[in-house]
């Protein structure tokens, strides 16, 4: 099963178009992208349902002037999680982490498909990352039941602003990173079950003119996702549609030399293999 977020409502996949779930379940389930995980087993029962073949009226393609916003817009909680892949450690000149490291990124940072991202001054960086959408409330997860509680996986950007993410005398991880634009996430949230193996995924970036800057497979991840819902559900609670940033492999712009970064008119791609290519241009302030 596949959702997205277009013109604003939430949309359920249906062969090559979208159903309006909204107006598809007769106002059993409401428009907003959000409200879904809060009633994911229910809204999961229904949504296979509709989507068996000749049971899901209105059936349309996506426009070229369909705004794709945030799959996920407005999460209560965002965990993202740094040096989750060797090579990525590696290159940042630090040891491979043995606890993961966890900073935020604030909700206005996040955005959609085809958005642009507005560039602030200072070195702005891309990190490719796959993103975990919660589905259920949880405490004190097990490895065994983790996937469980997880609605969905997307595409998503770590973007970063380098230079005030490491002022110190603290770094500013979650200010660096914050940005309004600097969560890019989408096109679609994908159910677990549409995946051979969730744990094993291609993942990468490259610049719209063909040049690769990232590319990697998500189980070289040194923490991966049911230890990550473990870690972190025995702190804190995890909530319906909160998201996990799950690192990024290595090929950043801070660990290559010369540094390079992110310029107006450049045009991001990032993928995850199985999820979709999520698509967005920088364009100056």
């Amino acid at each position: 099963m596949r959702l997205a977020n277009i013109n604003g409502r939430l949309a359920l996949r249906a062969g090559d178009g979208f159903v309006d779930v909204a107006s598809t379940s007769g106002g059993r389930f409401g428009p907003d992208p959000q409200s879904v995980y809060a009633s994911w087993p229910e809204f999961t029962a229904w949504a296979r349902e509709a989507t068996r073949d000749g049971d899901a009226p209105e059936i349309t393609e996506v426009g070229a002037d369909a705004v794709w916003g945030p799959v996920v817009p407005a999460p209560r909680q965002i965990f993202a999680i740094g040096l989750n892949y060797r090579d990525h450690a590696r290159e940042s000149g630090v040891e491979v982490p043995e606890e993961p490291p966890v900073f935020t990124k604030f909700p206005t940072s996040l955005t959609g498909h085809r958005q642009d991202v507005v560039l602030p001054e200072g070195a702005v960086d891309w990190e490719a990352e796959l993103v975990v959408v919660m589905g259920r409330a949880c405490r004190h997860v097990t490895r065994e039941t983790a996937w469980q509680h997880v609605a969905g996986l997307t595409v998503g950007q770590d973007l970063s602003e380098r230079r005030l993410q490491l002022t110190g005398p603290v770094p500013q991880f979650s200010l660096g990173k914050s940005y309004p634009g600097f969560a890019p996430v989408g096109p679609e949230v994908v159910t677990p079950d549409e995946f051979d193996d969730p744990d094993d995924l291609e993942i990468g970036c490259r610049l719209e003119d063909g040049e690769v800057l990232q590319k990697g497979r998500t189980s070289n991840m040194v923490f991966d996702v049911p230890e990550l819902i473990v870690r972190l559900s025995a702190v804190c609670p995890l909530l319906p549609g909160d998201l996990i940033f799950t690192g990024t492999p290595a090929g950043v712009g801070a660990g290559r030399t010369p540094q390079r970064f992110l310029a107006p008119g450049d045009v991001l791609v990032t993928w995850v293999e199985g999820i979709g290519t999520l698509t967005n241009q920088m364009v100056s302030a």
